[in-house]
């Protein structure tokens, strides 16, 4: 049977943190086993909103390339290449542009949101406008069937499904609609409970060494409620626990939720455990991540592997597509 062309990506605007780790990593690497992958770090998307400032950006690229390689993505097994070493995923997005009625970049949940929300930066640009048709040209360039999101991203690929339509109403049959594979994301909290984001300065990052994790977890803020060792604690609200029920055994997390709410265990004893669980689950990834982070130059040979392994595919889309078009 043939296997299901997937592509997904990730912008290097910063370190990648546990979030990243369990909400997407674990499952690309459970998806290399039985799909045709492609994994594109995607620097173009970088620059649609921190164009001012890139002197980090080659720096971000190879950290996230080591953290994909230490979580188990395997490039025999996938295609693993940055996004502008394939110049096809340019070109295919100034073609679908040209197709893209305004109106349905300007309804893109996240546009406004990200206007609103995002502050410290001039994102009234054409470029940021204009990602989610570089984020189609990124999926179709290689017709992708499958996109693994989480639910919250369904519009944009719905707006990739859309542009697929009317581009081939105008020229023909040339892209399939790639369907979307949800995907189950384990959402852990930051360190002071908000969602995890290095905006917030609340990340655990995938390269921090072992005693800056554990510092970070000894520092997580925990029941506000509980202000005294002996004042009884509610788990459910709690940051900590919310690791707990990810990294600890099962036997553990039943007896910390116990303790927890009989104040039998105070929440430095707690956070202690959870810094033990942390460092263990994530030695092995820790040493293969020293072992890939000192070898930039079979890494650079890798991503330029992989590159020539996308461009191969993608030159070929885009020949259609300007044969369709009449180029």
């Amino acid at each position: 049977m043939e296997k299901k062309r997937v592509l997904s990506g990730m912008r290097p605007t910063g370190l990648l943190h546990l979030g990243h780790f369990f909400g997407a990593l674990q499952n690309w690497v459970k998806l290399q086993e039985d799909h045709e992958c492609f994994y594109c770090i995607v620097d173009y998307h970088a620059l649609t909103t921190d164009y001012e400032d890139t002197s980090n950006l080659k720096d971000y690229i190879f950290n996230m390339a080591v953290d994909w390689m230490a979580a188990g993505l395997n490039p025999k097994k996938s295609t693993i290449f940055i996004q502008s070493a394939v110049k096809e995923h340019a070109e295919l997005h100034l073609l679908l542009s040209m197709v893209v009625p305004l109106g349905w970049l300007l309804r893109v949940p996240t546009y406004k949101e990200q206007l609103r929300e995002i502050k410290g930066k001039d994102l009234h640009t054409y470029g940021f406008l204009g990602y989610p048709v570089l984020q189609a040209a990124d999926i179709v360039v290689y017709k992708a069937g499958i996109v693994p999101i989480g639910e919250d991203q369904l519009p944009h690929l719905e707006l990739t499904r859309e542009i697929v339509r009317r581009f081939n109403h105008f020229y023909g049959n040339v892209f399939p609609e790639p369907e979307a594979m949800l995907t189950e994301v384990s959402r852990l909290p930051g360190t002071d409970g908000r969602k995890m984001s290095k905006s917030y300065n609340n990340s655990i990052f995938l390269s921090d060494p072992p005693e800056l994790m554990r510092s970070k977890i000894m520092m997580m803020v925990t029941d506000p409620a509980r202000k005294r060792r002996n004042d009884p604690g509610n788990p459910d609200i709690c940051p900590v626990f919310a690791f707990h029920k990810v990294f600890s055994p099962p036997e553990k997390i039943v007896e910390i939720d116990r303790e927890c709410r009989r104040a039998g265990i105070g929440c430095t004893e707690c956070k202690s455990y959870l810094a033990d669980h942390v460092k263990k689950r994530f030695s092995d990834f820790i040493d293969r991540r020293n072992q890939f982070a000192s070898d930039k130059r079979k890494m650079e040979a890798m991503l330029a592997e992989g590159a020539e392994r996308a461009r191969a595919v993608a030159s070929e889309t885009v020949r259609e597509v300007r044969e369709a078009v009449k180029l």
